[in-house]
């Protein structure tokens, strides 16, 4: 008989715009704690995204006691889409309580299309804090022009940051993100066939983190 994780617990927890609705997940011995981000919430993002539960098994089996927040406004989060700026914050504080729950353990981010853009802003926040992240893994990244005329201009992030990303993403096209990559030396993981939500691909996602963490 194989033994099933726990279901993810649910709870609120204090932000700057009001509750933030987060999942967390944590296995038997905690080694860092780690943050996913899912992707846009006006496009129908939420944490029960395929992508960021993929990376939040992957991350929890690594050793990581995983939060996956809901952005504002979606589910029980409360607070509007503040494009990528309140959500910083937001993931700011869950990432606090996640210390005062589970210690000053090392951080690791994760996150999936605007997800991933926001998390390259958390880690420019933890960098100034002198409280940099372990590691990071980007998914599906948001950089520059993508479908919904929005624009990104997505930050830099260190070096072993994990980069995936499909060749048939029409949500992201691939050339926006080598155009991001390219200037700071960053490798991409392509996976052939892939779109945007990684559909049918999602076991590769796991494979590629896990044979690329160093941690």
């Amino acid at each position: 008989m194989t033994l099933r994780p726990p279901a993810a617990e649910r709870v609120l927890i204090p932000g700057p715009a009001g509750a933030i609705e987060t999942l967390v997940e944590a296995p038997a011995q905690v080694r860092g704690i780690a943050l996913v981000c899912h992707p846009h919430p006006l496009f129908g993002g939420t944490a029960e995204n395929k992508v960021a539960q993929t990376l939040a098994k992957t991350l929890r089996e690594l050793g990581y006691a995983v939060l996956r927040p809901n952005f504002r406004g979606v589910g029980a989060s409360e607070g509007g889409h503040d494009e990528g700026e309140g959500e910083t914050e937001d993931m700011l504080a869950a990432l606090e309580w996640a210390r005062r729950r589970f210690g000053d353990l090392p951080v690791a981010l994760a996150g999936f299309s605007f997800g991933a853009y926001v998390q390259t802003k958390v880690a420019a926040r933890l960098a100034e804090a002198n409280r940099p992240a372990q590691r990071m893994v980007l998914v599906g990244t948001a950089a520059g022009f993508v479908t919904g005329a929005r624009h990104y201009e997505t930050g830099a992030v260190p070096a072993d940051t994990i980069v995936i990303h499909g060749d048939r993403d029409e949500t992201v096209p691939l050339a926006n993100v080598l155009a991001w990559a390219q200037p700071l030396e960053l490798p991409v993981t392509l996976v052939p066939g892939a779109d945007h939500f990684f559909h049918r691909k999602l076991h590769l996602l796991r494979r590629i983190i896990e044979a690329q963490w160093k941690h």
